[in-house]
């Protein structure tokens, strides 16, 4: 049964017309003869959205009971025996009531899409998850209904539905989105221009990066290498001398003059045996590249314009930028260079050749010979041919020459034959001209007779110091060319450990550079099942092995699916697709593997980190907790004790107005260690998640009563404003009391004499707010996350606040009742305590809804 296919609608904020739009695709369909079902759509009281579900099928939604209340959710089971063509699912990042089968409704889609039914939904870009700690800087609330971006980026298609954010404020103004009592309250926090212009941002970034892996995709399958100038992509040469600071700005300044251009700075570490690049100097322009927006790459190539050229139709670049050859004038007339190369090669990438300083003074330092190259080899046997005959021609002119002097002279060629050609070119021009020499130059002439000994031990040394100097220069070749490519790979290897360092997550960032270094299709590290290990027969089985990381256009999963195979140990393995690999390049890639091995490691050890976390966070607590039960339980206690010692006194005779007032010290004293004692149950029960929580619908003006009067006395001067149609907050009943008690108690303790402190309240976007303002002397803004630390009490140590609990379990309780506590300053000087609970009518506490 073929998949069905993900069409996703992406807005940047509520409101745009997401659904709406997917409604729009369905009614075309559906008058097209499609069988179109809604799976589940929510309007929010829209009336242009609610007309536009007309007459398509909807689905009879499933109702569910969570404590004590009905909610709807779509009926998966029903959708799929109905079995539509395409089944309408609003609200992808939705969480579904506990109870149901998925935990999300993503995952109701893709079982959906498992069973061949094509889905229309929508999203939008604060639920996406990689941007979701963005939207929170943006907008000041967090998303906990998200959806992971994979799941968006494998939909077939994705549209985006845009809005200016000028426009979508109108609708908001105009009623077309919430209830009219709420708009106010939207206009000035969520639906602030800044706010929706900075989440259309998000969404435009997000879908071009979507559209550019679908033609990357696109190009790959179609096998085209040419240019497409889609979007602007500026790459930068490097060869690690000092010019390379110059190129990069300048590069930069060329990419900042496009919008949203890429910056891409690569090095080609040579092969071939050219030095000249300093490791330290490439290092510091990595950083500089990496802290003007841009990314570094770097590729192994002998001929350099065409690695630097491979590179940039691989990442499809429309500009290279290259420094001004440093090569004198006189060099420059024997090759022309990598840049007037690179140029005459370049086709539709514009080539920018950049002066500096640098530019035609020599290199630092002297290129290292070369290895001997085919082309070389050939040069050299036709001196061998072509010279030693020239040779014995030139010498048949001179007179007067002695069959020394001769000899010498035919040893200087043979030495520039191996020179040039090495080894086999050599013994060739050294054998022919011993030859030349016995038939030219030694009596008896023109016969291969040798008459005076001398003469032929003259022969015999010149044809072993020719065959000895060519050894030596092929020897010193082959030594070149082994140096040359071990340094490529330190420099490589050295690249490698740099970015898997510097990288937040390094097992894909090491695989990406072995892909891109060898210029592989697919890279991924795999991973044997624990029951198949030793076991030979169960490994050839496809379900043996489990992907733990990979790269690259369908990436290998079993290593028998790959080009090379690399094993790092018994259960782990790389495997490369794309292209076979030669025996020498196996070595670096079995460094690859090692430091892959390492960063999985290391990963893993994070993990583990991060479970190990909780658990000493809670050590810390208990130990915070003993000490802080140690010292502060002793007030109270020895209060209560005095109290009652000298009530059961006999000594002393009390009137009725001393026994009172020890009976009331005794009461607060008790009531003061039972509130301290509740608290630090709470906070543990917190701390080990065990807290039980029954949430109901609970009224403000019900609860904020209750609060002051467990306050006693000195709450009676607390000023309350809550509107008599405030919607009642989704919480449990206890807890808010306490949250409230403590939280009214902090902004008592602080407020001034004749400057009580004010309880306010209002309602919006499915929140109910509860603003505790005092005039006190406030919190410092870098210090508010502080006073929500338990056991903090900003230095104040007079023995009668507590132990630091209040703030720290109220924002825990809040929490946990789906929640939330922010400070804020009160104009004119002062604490703000904002207390949000989700109001009852709403069946998600999420922001704003769609």
């Amino acid at each position: 049964m073929a998949r069905g296919e993900l069409r996703i609608y992406l807005g940047a904020a509520p409101g745009v017309g997401k659904t709406y739009a997917v409604l729009e695709e369905a009614q075309r369909r559906a008058a097209r003869g499609t069988d179109v079902v809604i799976g589940f759509v929510e309007t929010h009281g829209r009336q242009h959205t609610a007309a536009m579900l007309g007459d398509i099928e909807q689905v009879p939604r499933r109702t569910m009971d969570y404590r004590g209340a009905e909610f709807t959710e779509m009926d998966l089971d029903a959708v799929l025996a109905r079995r539509p063509e395409v089944a309408v699912v609003d609200e992808l990042a939705h969480s579904n009531v506990p109870g149901s089968r998925h935990d999300k409704r993503w995952q109701d889609v893709q079982e959906l899409l498992d069973a061949g039914i094509d889905v229309l939904s929508t999203v939008n870009v604060q639920h996406l998850e990689s941007v979701n700690d963005v939207v929170a800087q943006i907008t000041g609330t967090t998303q906990r209904e998200t959806v992971p971006d994979e799941i968006v980026r494998a939909a077939e298609q994705v549209e985006l539905v845009d809005m200016t954010p000028e426009a979508l404020r109108r609708r908001m103004a105009h009623g077309n989105i919430y209830r009219p009592d709420k708009i106010d309250a939207a206009l000035g926090n969520y639906f602030r221009v800044g706010n929706l212009t900075a989440l259309r941002e998000l969404a435009l970034l997000w879908l071009a990066d979507k559209v550019d892996e679908q033609l990357d995709r696109y190009r790959s399958q179609q096998g085209i290498a040419a240019t497409w100038e889609a979007r602007e992509r500026v790459v930068v040469a490097l060869t690690g001398g000092p010019e390379g600071e110059t190129l990069i700005r300048r590069a930069a300044r060329v990419a900042a003059r496009s919008k949203g251009a890429d910056l891409l700075a690569v090095h080609v570490a040579r092969s071939d045996g050219l030095a000249g690049a300093d490791p330290a100097q490439l290092a510091r322009q990595r950083v500089l590249v990496e802290s003007l927006g841009g990314t570094y790459h770097q590729v192994l190539g002998t001929d350099v314009p065409a690695a630097l050229l491979d590179f940039a139709q691989g990442v499809n670049a429309t500009q290279l930028v290259l420094g001004a050859s440093r090569r004198g004038r006189f060099a420059q007339l024997f090759a022309r260079g990598v840049g007037v190369t690179t140029t005459a090669l370049s086709g539709s990438i514009d080539v920018h050749l950049v002066t500096h300083k640098q530019a035609g003074k020599g290199r630092r330092a002297a290129a290292v010979p070369a290895a001997l190259s085919r082309r070389r080899r050939l040069l050299g046997f036709a001196l061998a041919v072509l010279g030693v005959p020239l040779l014995t021609l030139l010498l048949k002119t001179l007179p007067d020459l002695t069959i020394t002097n001769d000899i010498l002279l035919f040893l200087a060629g043979v030495v520039g034959v191996a020179l040039v050609g090495g080894v086999w070119p050599a013994l060739v021009a050294a054998l022919g001209g011993s030859l030349l020499l016995n038939w030219f130059f030694t009596p008896p002439y023109r016969t291969l007779t040798i008459a005076q000994a001398d003469n032929l031990l003259a022969l015999a040394v010149f044809v072993g110091v020719a065959l000895a100097v060519s050894w030596v220069v092929d020897v010193a070749a082959r030594r070149t060319r082994e140096a040359a490519r071990a340094a490529a790979d330190a420099q490589t290897l050295a690249a490698v450990a740099g970015g898997v360092l510097r990288g937040e997550r390094p097992l894909p960032a090491l695989l990406e550079q072995l892909r891109e270094t060898f210029g592989l299709r697919a890279v991924s590290v795999l991973e044997l099942a624990e029951d198949a290990s030793g076991r030979p027969e169960r490994a050839r089985e496809e379900h043996a092995w489990g992907v733990v990381a990979s790269v690259g256009d369908q990436p290998p999963c079993t290593p028998e699916s790959g080009e090379t195979a690399v094993p790092v140990d018994d259960r782990i393995t790389v495997v490369l697709c794309g292209r076979r690999l030669e025996a020498a390049d196996r070595r670096i890639v079995e460094a690859f593997a090692a430091q892959a091995a390492v960063a999985l490691r290391q990963e893993r050890l994070a993990e583990e980190a991060a479970t190990a976390r909780p658990l000493a966070a809670a050590d810390r607590m208990r130990t915070a907790l003993l000490a802080a039960v140690s010292h502060d339980l002793r007030t109270p206690l020895a209060s209560a004790k005095a109290a009652v010692t000298s009530l059961r006194s006999h000594d002393i005779e009390f009137d009725e107005h001393d026994r009172e007032e020890l009976l009331e010290t005794a009461e607060e004293s008790l009531d003061r260690l039972a509130r301290l004692v509740a608290n630090l149950l709470d906070m543990s029960r917190l701390q080990a998640g065990v807290l039980g929580i029954t949430e109901t619908a609970i009224g403000l003006e019900d609860a904020v009563p209750l609060a002051l009067d467990e306050l006693g006395p000195a709450a009676a001067t607390v000023g309350t404003d809550i509107p008599a149609d405030l919607p009642a907050a989704t919480a449990d009943p206890g807890l808010l009391e306490r949250v409230l008690v403590n939280i009214i108690a902090n902004a008592l303790r602080y407020s001034p004499p004749g400057q009580p402190p004010t309880i306010t309240a209002s309602a919006h976007a499915g929140q109910v707010e509860l603003r505790v303002i005092d005039r006190g002397p406030g919190i410092p803004e870098e210090q508010w996350e502080h006073v929500f630390l338990p056991f903090q009490r900003l230095g104040d140590r007079d023995n009668q606040t507590g132990v630091g609990l209040g703030l720290a379990l109220s924002r825990g309780l809040a929490e946990a009742m789906g929640g939330s506590i922010t400070p804020e300053t009160t104009p004119g000087g002062g604490l703000t305590m904002v207390l949000r609970l989700p109001a009852a009518a709403q069946t998600s506490s999420e922001g704003p809804q769609e």
